[in-house]
């Protein structure tokens, strides 16, 4: 896509400070990091959401986010992927972040808004779901 910044880093229009590079993946350091270390992974093949790329295009990506983890020495860490802007997505093409978290200032900062479980409205989801996957 001709306006998408991480394909015109593909391209090398745009450089980089590139960790990891394939056939089907680009890893590279974010220019905006949450903390030392911050990388991006990301699929050659462009699609907006994670349900847009192929599988095979897939493969890649959470060893080389591993590899990147383990490359900075994070013994914390994140793996975040959004899709859709109120999943806090900004660009339009799949990218998974590797976020070390070496204290507890730095790094992503996250709440989980816990519910109690209904026990049957679970049930029904999965009945719902199961069948699906």
């Amino acid at each position: 896509m001709a306006a998408c910044i991480f394909c015109k880093i593909i391209k090398g229009e745009i450089p980089c400070f590139k960790l990891f590079e394939s056939d089907k993946t680009l890893a590279f350091l974010d220019i905006n990091p949450l903390s030392k270390g911050h990388a991006l992974v990301i699929p050659k093949f462009h699609g907006a959401t994670l349900t847009d790329i192929p599988d095979e295009h897939l493969s890649e990506l959470l060893p080389v986010a591993k590899k990147l983890a383990t490359a900075t020495g994070a013994v914390n860490f994140n793996i975040l992927q959004n899709n859709g802007r109120i999943a806090h997505q900004i660009v339009d093409h799949v990218h998974f972040h590797m976020i070390p978290k070496p204290n507890e200032q730095e790094g992503l900062g996250i709440s989980w808004p816990q519910k109690e479980t209904d026990m049957e409205a679970l049930k029904a989801l999965f009945e719902e779901i199961k069948p699906k996957v």
